[in-house]
């Protein structure tokens, strides 16, 4: 098949592309980083080399895909810029995919959504994923999207990083021993691939997670792994953590978000709609992800 992926070679893009390539696909990557199109020719992708927010580059790129795979996504940096609305710019990326797909005739997209995109109460920032989905929503019915909802990644514990070495432990507005699905962006990409191969119409919905793991499970098995066995998962309050962030410089509006998002992570509420679905758990565990913590943690 003849298939576009958005995302460049991030965390899930590059095995995504591996996986599709090895699988005999023609695979087609757009990244806005011209220093990217070595390594995805090495992979043995095409690279379209634009910004997602050219609907006439994205369009050209879409058109005579069997499938396209469309992501939001913002570089780290962002999160420190104040003027910036966050689910104003991923609406505002959706629409230009919207557009895209329309004139482009595609009729299969796999959109990369998230965990709490069924509602915008009580999920914080992640209430911009839902306002995507409902964007793309609006193609018209003979348009089928996958939308693909993972929860909270493995590899968003790399920023306890910089606490664990300041401070000795990790810290979040939540903690204790409930445990909560964290997923692998390998088992995305695996997922992913799996739904780009698999015959889908109309409009359906995919969770994805790894594992299921709680917060004091998590410090064990990360604080093992880097020889710091008391390591500690520490909850404190909420304003806490908000001062502590937007004293970071963080935009007060991500901060808030990821506040609000995290208090519902300890309430469980995040993942109601989750377990309506109960997805097949992929294949990477906690102790397989806590092996690359320590590369990170002695970088």
């Amino acid at each position: 098949m003849n298939l576009v992926l958005t995302g460049s070679l991030g965390n899930i893009g590059e095995p995504l592309t591996r996986q599709l390539v090895q699988k005999g696909h023609t695979v087609t990557v757009i990244s806005s980083n011209p220093e990217r199109q070595q390594a995805i020719e090495t992979l043995g992708a095409k690279a379209a080399i634009g910004t997602i927010l050219d609907i006439d580059f994205l369009t050209d790129t879409f058109s005579g895909a069997d499938v396209v795979f469309l992501m939001e996504a913002m570089a780290p940096s962002s999160l420190f810029d104040p003027t910036l609305d966050i689910i104003k710019a991923y609406s505002d990326m959706a629409e230009r995919y919207k557009q895209a797909v329309e004139r482009s005739g595609v009729r299969k997209v796999i959109h990369l959504s998230s965990i709490g995109a069924h509602t915008t109460e009580g999920n914080g920032v992640l209430a911009m994923h839902y306002y995507a989905e409902q964007i793309l929503n609006q193609l018209p019915d003979d348009v089928s999207i996958k939308f693909m909802r993972p929860v909270g990644f493995f590899s968003n514990l790399y920023r306890s990083v910089r606490t664990i070495k300041m401070q000795g432990v990790i810290i979040s507005n939540y903690g204790g021993d409930a445990k909560e699905p964290w997923v692998s962006p390998i088992d995305i990409a695996t997922a992913v691939a799996e739904e780009m191969e698999t015959p889908f119409a109309g409009r359906t919905i995919r969770y994805m997670a790894s594992d299921d793991v709680s917060p004091n499970e998590i410090a064990q098995a990360l604080g093992e792994a880097i020889g710091k066995p008391d390591l500690q998962w520490v909850a404190i309050p909420d304003d806490e953590l908000l001062n502590g962030m937007t004293s970071m410089g963080m935009n007060p509006q991500i901060a808030k978000g990821f506040v609000e998002m995290q208090a519902a992570q300890g309430t469980g509420a995040l993942y109601e709609d989750y377990y309506k679905y109960q997805p097949t758990l992929g294949k990477t565990k906690l102790h397989h992800f806590a092996q690359d913590f320590v590369k990170a943690f002695n970088q």
